[in-house]
């Protein structure tokens, strides 16, 4: 399966930090996170958790515009 590369915030960390992930498309501009092979959650506190279904949404971030995870709200 092809996926795509959206950023998902992560809590309590002091500052904004937006960590990488890959999500696999669903379709409709629906998409479903992934977790990583180093994905810990005892050690980051991700805003919308592995295998939540999100929407994307262009966000202007340190390098440039990426795309950022948002809940999937009917």
């Amino acid at each position: 399966m092809a996926t795509e590369t959206i950023y998902v915030e992560l809590l309590d960390e002091g500052v904004d930090v937006w960590r990488p992930v890959d999500a696999g498309p669903l379709g409709e501009g629906r998409y479903q996170l992934l977790a990583p092979a180093d994905y810990d959650p005892e050690t980051e506190t991700w805003a919308l958790l592995p295998g939540t279904v999100v929407r994307r949404e262009v966000r202007r971030l340190g390098g440039g515009p990426v795309f950022i995870a948002v809940e999937d709200r009917p």
